[in-house]
C-alpha cells in the first residue's frame, strides 16, 4: 500500500507492507465554496455581530488589517483586495490603510516571501505592507496587565491606534490555544515579547485545558479574550480550508462571535473519532509552509497523542528545508540535551517569562513522554543531533520495525498532520 504525505512542496510516497493493517486518518470531506469571491463579498455584507464593512468603515480615518505570517497557508489573495476596496469605498484614504504581518516572535516576511504571503500584487502596490517586530518596545502601546493572571499587555502601536481594526486568519487546530485565528492573531500575533513569553510559559502550557480543539477553560484563550476587551473594538475575517487548501468557509464580523462561528464549522471536521489506539502512527507536518523548520514541525507531534497506545512509536515526516529554526530555539534544544528532561521542565515551571522559542522544546517533551519519536527530514547531521529525537532515513523500514517491536500490525497514518486531531471514540 502506498500513501502520500505532504512533504515540503511535494508528496512523499510511503510504502507500507501488505501485512500492515492500515487506518488512514483524514478529515471528513469538506464542502468547497463554488465561488470564493462571491462568498467573501457576502461575508462582508452580512457580518456577524457588526454592521456591513462599508458602513462599519464610514467616517474612520485609518485602518489596520492583520494577516498571518508565512507559517500559515491563509488564502489572503482571496480576501485582501475586497476588504481594502470596501474600506476605501467607505472613505478611508488608501494611504491610511496598513496591512500588518502578525509575526509574533517569528522572523519578518520580506521580498518574494512577502509577495507569496500577500498573494496579490494589487495589494502590494496600493497599501503599506509592514511586519510586526515583537522585540521593539517603542513600537508597542502598554495597555497594562490582565486581571486574571497578570499578563503584561503591550500591542503593536499601528493596530492599537488605527480607527478600524481587522484581524484575518485561518481557523485550524492549535496545540495550545485550541484553535488559531481570531484573538490569537492579535495576541500573540502583534504582541510585545513579554506578552508572548508569558503565553509561552510552562504555567500556561502545562494546563490540561491548553490543548488543540479546546477553548473551554483554556488559559491562553481566556487571556486572549481579556486582552481584546482591553483593546476595544476589533473585527475579524475568518477562513477554513480543506485538505487541498480550497476555501470551505469564510465569515466576517465582531472578532469573538465571528471566530466562534468559524470554530463551530471547523470543529466537526478537525476532530476524527477512531475505535482504538495504535502502537505505530505515521504523520507529517502538513508540508509547506508549516514544515520549513523543525521548530514548526514539533506541532505535528502533539495532535496524534489521543490515539497513541502505550509504548507507541510516532513517525513524523517534515522537509525542514530551512533547518532547525531560530538561534533562540537552537539554544533551548541544546539546554534540553544537557539536562534531565524532568529538571528541564521544573526549571520552566519556575519562570514567569519563557525564553524565546523555548516553548516548542517543552511541547516536544510532552510528545516524548507519550511516545518514541522518529523523524524523517532533510536536516543535516548537526541539526539532527539538536532535535533530541531519533532520526531515520527510511519511513517504510521504520514502520516495519515498529510493527515488529509492537507485535501489532495496526498502523495509523495521518497525512495532514497537525490539521487533524484524532481521538478514541468515547
Amino acid at each position: 500500500m502506498i500513501i502520500e504525505l505532504p512533504y515540503g512542496r511535494r508528496e512523499l510516497p510511503v510504502r507500507l507492507a501488505e501485512d500492515c493493517d492500515v487506518t488512514v486518518v483524514r478529515k471528513p470531506e469538506m464542502p468547497v465554496l463554488p465561488d470564493p469571491g462571491a462568498a467573501v463579498a457576502r461575508a462582508l455584507e452580512e457580518p456577524i455581530g457588526a454592521a456591513p464593512l462599508r458602513r462599519l468603515a464610514a467616517g474612520r480615518r485609518s485602518a489596520c488589517i492583520l494577516i498571518c505570517d508565512v507559517t500559515r497557508p491563509v488564502p489572503n489573495a482571496l480576501f485582501l483586495k475586497p476588504l481594502i476596496r470596501e474600506i476605501v469605498a467607505a472613505g478611508v484614504p488608501q494611504e491610511r490603510i496598513t496591512v500588518l504581518v502578525a509575526t509574533g516572535l517569528h522572523r519578518p516576511n520580506e521580498g518574494a516571501e512577502l509577495r507569496q504571503v500577500v498573494g496579490d500584487d494589487w495589494v502590494l502596490r496600493n497599501v503599506r505592507i509592514e511586519n510586526h517586530f515583537a522585540r521593539d518596545d517603542a513600537a508597542h502601546v502598554d495597555l497594562g496587565t490582565t486581571d486574571t493572571r497578570g499578563t503584561p499587555v503591550k500591542l503593536d502601536r499601528r493596530f492599537v491606534e488605527a480607527d478600524l481594526r481587522i484581524a484575518t486568519g485561518l481557523v485550524e487546530p492549535h496545540i495550545m490555544a485550541g484553535y488559531s485565528g481570531g484573538c490569537k492573531v492579535v495576541a500573540p500575533g502583534i504582541a510585545y515579547q513579554d506578552t508572548i513569553r508569558t503565553f509561552h510559559s510552562a504555567r500556561f502550557l502545562e494546563s490540561p485545558a491548553a490543548v488543540q480543539c479546546n477553548l473551554a477553560g483554556n488559559p491562553l484563550r481566556e487571556e486572549q479574550l481579556e486582552i481584546v476587551r482591553m483593546l476595544g473594538e476589533v473585527h475579524a475575517l475568518n477562513t477554513v480550508i480543506d485538505e487541498q487548501r480550497r476555501l470551505s468557509f469564510v465569515n466576517f464580523g465582531e472578532i469573538v462571535d465571528s471566530h466562534l462561528a468559524a470554530v463551530d464549522f471547523a470543529h466537526g471536521f478537525c476532530r476524527v473519532s477512531l475505535p482504538r489506539r495504535f502502537k505505530t502512527v505515521v504523520t507529517s507536518a502538513a508540508g509547506f509552509p508549516l514544515d520549513q523548520t523543525y521548530y514548526q514541525t514539533v506541532k505535528s507531534m502533539l495532535t496524534p497523542m489521543g490515539i497513541l497506545d502505550q509504548d507507541a512509536t510516532l513517525i513524523v515526516a517534515a522537509d525542514c528545508s530551512e533547518g532547525l529554526g531560530s538561534e533562540a530555539y537552537r539554544a533551548a534544544q541544546r539546554r534540553l540535551l544537557k539536562q534531565d528532561p524532568q529538571r528541564f521542565l521544573t526549571d520552566l515551571l519556575g519562570k514567569r517569562f519563557a525564553e524565546i522559542d523555548e516553548w516548542q522544546t517543552e511541547v516536544q517533551l510532552k510528545a516524548q513522554r507519550a511516545a518514541r519519536i522518529q523523524l524523517f527530514s532533510e536536516l543535516d547531521q548537526s541539526d539532527r543531533v539538536c532535535t533530541g529525537v531519533e532520526t531515520i532515513d527510511c519511513i517504510d523500514s521504520a514502520v516495519s520495525a515498529s510493527v515488529e517491536r509492537a507485535g501489532d500490525p495496526a498502523v495509523a497514518v495521518i497525512p495532514e498532520g497537525p490539521y487533524v486531531v484524532p481521538q478514541v471514540a468515547g
